[in-house]
């Protein structure tokens, strides 16, 4: 037991609690005015909060940045995986939960995956010890709003139909094609084993946190890394009886709470095992708020539009990361950061090497989050879009130097031209242009691009195929 702690104690434990498609705007710490989360403010209180951390624009794009720390065209993950699909994570690429195995650390993740649902895709296959979760996302089964009826159409069916007339649905009206991959049943899978199939999703939330508390109780003498990725609040939204109707923002607020509560849950545990100085907690989200579903929808606050866009609202998202005794309490970074650091970050803390045969676009934090300095590892920040399963061309939209924000358009040629220019300290919506009063920085900006996807498209790596 002493050898044990001893070990714990050299190297820190690590969970990231990683939302879906939660807005910048949707927390209280973050400006929320009616979405109560009490935990998650304790946690910017305790710890360091990113007002400038990013994401990739989808949910699939945005999990292989956090899983093997690069932008996603960079592993051929530029897009979002459908059930059954014969790609996924490629099996050479490298995840921060293998490099955390190779550091003797207990890996499981909880909740949603989303780089593909056959098995040599799966998290068991690619540095996690235990999944329990779902493959993909909870809107990817039969009930979506835009399956077709039928003549004797399932209750949900119906009543994910009555919702999305309610809401302000942008979808309305359509249907997919029949057959499609979302009538396959959405699977609950523990390992690589289906538990149950269309699971009830009032319930995903507390069991995901449940398995969560089992896990770190079972490895508080160890050192360990939980990847918890709820399904929420990516519609359709649901939520257990304990948050039910308690929000002013309604079903979506309501969500929220019981997230924030789940937060709570994992925060006290942390305590009560006597581990809590020796864990890093990062709490963040895969992209910005969805905001085709309407009010089921969330927030960007003050930031332009949500995700699968290319503006702030769709890539900034919250940051929080908490580790008392070693990030200073209540501290604040406007610094440009992103998930994809996690993996350098945590490789740094517990010893391990990242890869050195491949290019790695993420960057440690510590030295921000110890306070050694406060600027950002990154010299310029890249906003790339997502791609077609057919053409997984990287797509990039704009890039970040500093204030300055340049969008570019690329030809058939492969150059890139600006076409909008923002200073995101002063106007943090993108609604004034600068392009024309300082073509000298749009100049620049353009270069830095132009030089970096040609590097990222020389130096990307294929995805993983079914044989």
């Amino acid at each position: 037991m002493l050898a044990a702690a001893a070990h714990a104690a050299a190297k820190p434990n690590f969970i990231v609690i990683f939302t879906d498609d939660q807005g910048y705007g949707d927390l209280g710490c973050f400006g929320s005015p009616d979405i109560h989360t009490p935990n998650i403010d304790r946690m910017a209180a305790e710890g360091m909060r990113f007002t400038s951390f990013y994401a990739a624009p989808f949910c699939g794009p945005s999990r292989a940045s956090l899983m093997t720390g690069c932008y996603p065209p960079r592993a051929g993950l530029a897009f979002n995986h459908s059930p059954g699909a014969k790609t996924g994570i490629n099996p050479d690429e490298i995840t921060v939960a293998e490099l955390l195995q190779g550091q003797d650390y207990a890996t499981m993740h909880i909740g949603k995956w989303h780089l593909g649902d056959h098995p040599q895709f799966l998290p068991t296959r690619h540095g996690f010890d235990k999944f329990f979760g779902i493959p993909y996302s909870n809107d990817m089964w039969p009930y979506h709003p835009n399956m077709p009826l039928g003549d004797n159409p399932h209750p949900r069916l119906v009543a994910a139909r009555k919702r999305g007339s309610m809401t302000g649905y942008a979808g309305q009206g359509r249907e997919y094609k029949s057959p499609g991959p979302f009538e396959v049943p959405l699977p609950l899978m523990e390992n690589e084993k289906t538990l149950e199939t269309n699971p009830d999703q009032t319930r995903l939330t507390t069991r995901f946190t449940e398995k969560a508390l089992e896990f770190i109780e079972e490895n508080k003498d160890d050192a360990f890394f939980l990847y918890l990725a709820h399904p929420m609040p990516h519609v359709p939204l649901f939520v257990s009886d304990k948050y039910e109707g308690k929000s002013k923002r309604g079903l979506y607020g309501d969500v929220i709470m019981e997230i924030d509560w789940s937060v709570g849950q994992i925060l006290k545990k942390l305590k009560a095992a006597g581990i809590d100085d020796n864990t890093l907690v990062v709490f963040t989200s895969d992209n910005g708020p969805w905001l085709a579903y309407g009010i089921d929808g969330g927030s960007a606050g003050p930031l332009r539009e949500g995700k699968g866009t290319s503006f702030e609202g769709g890539m900034r998202v919250p940051g929080i990361f908490r580790w008392p005794g070693k990030i200073k309490a209540g501290s604040r970074t406007s610094a440009v950061a992103a998930n994809m650091d996690l993996l350098p970050t945590f490789a740094e803390l517990a010893g391990a090497t990242p890869p050195t045969d491949r290019v790695i676009d993420g960057r440690s934090l510590w030295p921000l989050l110890s306070g050694q300095t406060d600027d950002s590892p990154h010299e310029a920040y890249f906003y790339y879009g997502g791609s077609g399963r057919r053409n997984p061309r990287a797509n990039l939209r704009a890039v970040r130097v500093d204030q300055w924000k340049l969008f570019v358009r690329r030809g058939a040629n492969g150059q890139f031209t600006a076409t909008e220019l923002y200073n995101l300290h002063e106007d943090v919506s993108e609604k004034f242009n600068r392009l024309e009063r300082h073509p000298e920085i749009a100049s620049r900006l353009l270069e830095t691009a132009q030089k970096f996807n040609n590097d990222l498209t020389r130096n990307s790596r294929p995805l993983g195929r079914v044989q």
